[in-house]
């Protein structure tokens, strides 16, 4: 049987010293997590750098020697702040580790961090307490996000939940009866001829009502009509299931 084979990153976890690459323009800030850090017997700062495009650049070099764990990086640098140079990062080593370090608590930003690949999302007044737990989850391939951060996500998952369910009722509303008998035929699988004998109009007219229903609730295919029909109620699992 193949297994799947670690990643290089996080197969050091477990007997070696964890690697951590630091970026923050305020070097006295820097300094003081440097010193954090090494203070612990299974962390290593092996690089700093004060502005964005520095970090990138390091840390690629880095890549290449397979020299760096876990990357720090401050949101807010000149040069490069931390989300492009999160990009960038993730672009060259999509393995890697990247924790944001940042001074406030932005819903916006932490979407953005999550969404570019991000293992974490560490506010500065906190990194004593947060930091290092934060990077060693990371190298585990655990994400890390503070407990207040968490509630907020799981709160702006069920209120975009909410929304999509509500543009998808909308959507339905503007189907017309015709579209709607459409659509519950060919998500049961009637092909477009049978749907145009049992409605008694052309198959010109149903590949019409076809491409009008899919467009207007934001279909793509058969397997999405067919899921899109289960959810409101036309087929049960047992009529879903007819000929593709």
């Amino acid at each position: 049987m193949c297994r799947r084979r670690p990643s290089p990153y996080h197969s050091r976890m477990e007997a070696q010293t964890l690697r951590v690459f630091l970026a923050d323009d305020h070097a006295v800030l820097r300094s003081g997590l440097r010193m954090l850090i090494d203070a612990q017997p299974d962390l290593k700062v092996v690089g700093e750098a004060g502005d964005g495009q520095a970090a990138v650049e390091q840390v690629s070099a880095l890549v290449q020697q397979r020299g760096v764990d876990v990357v720090v990086l401050d949101i807010g640098m000149p040069r490069l702040n931390g989300l492009e140079a999160l990009r960038r990062i993730k672009q060259e080593a999509p393995d890697l580790a990247v924790l944001i370090l940042t001074m406030h608590a932005s819903e916006p930003y932490l979407f953005q961090v999550i969404q570019n690949g991000g293992a974490g999302y560490v506010l500065k007044q906190t990194a004593d307490e947060h930091l290092l737990g934060a990077i060693r989850d990371a190298a585990r391939g655990k994400p890390f996000l503070y407990p207040t951060m968490e509630a907020r996500l799981l709160t702006d998952f069920v209120h975009r939940a909410r929304r999509a369910g509500e543009r998808a009722h909308s959507a339905f509303l503007a189907l017309t009866e015709r579209e709607r008998e459409v659509l519950s035929l060919v998500a049961q699988g009637y092909t477009n001829a049978e749907v145009a004998e049992q409605l008694i109009i052309s198959v010109k007219t149903v590949e019409t009502h076809r491409s009008h229903i899919m467009g207007k609730l934001g279909l793509e295919t058969r397997a999405e009509l067919v899921r899109y029909a289960l959810r409101e109620g036309y087929l049960t699992p047992e009529t879903g299931s007819g000929t593709p």
